[in-house]
């Protein structure tokens, strides 16, 4: 029998032999299994470890964003209340029909008589326009004083420029005040 013969032939081979036989096939088998199983599953494990550091890595990225996130969207708050109290100030639409009515109110106020108001062209700056308003008003020193300072506590921003008084007579205490009052628009808004 064939089984037989391949045992018979075994028995014969030397111990040593058979031991460095076993020896070899394990080796080999050891081998085998090293560079077809062990060296590929390796070299995954290292690129798994390296996409895990990776993604450990985003996601504390994303913790310090998140973090970050509410104090800009705390930030984008105060930011857009300044703007709008900004806009108060430096409104981006043209309001001039009621700044005008607001000013003969004032002058009104003051004891004035307000002989003329009348806005004049633009003046364009960076961010800004500039209207200018020319004012004449007539009445005594210090109702004109009291006028200037009603515009200077307006909620909208209003300087008054080149100022000139006269009186209406010589030695007379009312007096001809002619003045351009300089308000502001912000550009972004409708032209």
């Amino acid at each position: 029998m064939a089984g037989e013969n391949f045992f018979d032939k075994v028995e014969k081979i030397k111990m040593p032999v058979r031991i460095a036989i076993v020896s070899g096939t394990l080796v080999l088998l050891a081998g085998l299994f090293v560079w077809f199983v062990w060296l590929p599953k390796t070299e995954e494990i290292k690129k798994t470890k390296q996409e895990i550091e990776n993604l450990e890595r985003q996601i504390t990225q994303a913790r310090i964003k998140a973090k970050d996130y509410e104090k800009l969207n705390q930030t984008k708050a105060k930011v857009d209340n300044q703007f709008q109290e900004a806009l108060l100030l430096l409104p981006n639409e043209k309001e001039i029909p009621s700044l005008l009515r607001k000013l003969t109110e004032l002058g009104a106020e003051a004891q004035l008589d307000v002989r003329s108001i009348q806005p004049q062209s633009e003046r364009p700056k960076e961010f800004y326009l500039e209207i200018p308003i020319a004012i004449e008003v007539r009445g005594e020193y210090h109702n004109v004083a009291v006028f200037f300072d009603k515009v200077g506590h307006m909620e909208r921003i209003m300087n008054i420029h080149n100022v000139s008084m006269r009186p209406i007579s010589e030695r007379s205490t009312t007096l001809i005040t002619r003045c351009s009052a300089v308000t502001y628009r912000f550009k972004g808004g409708t032209e």
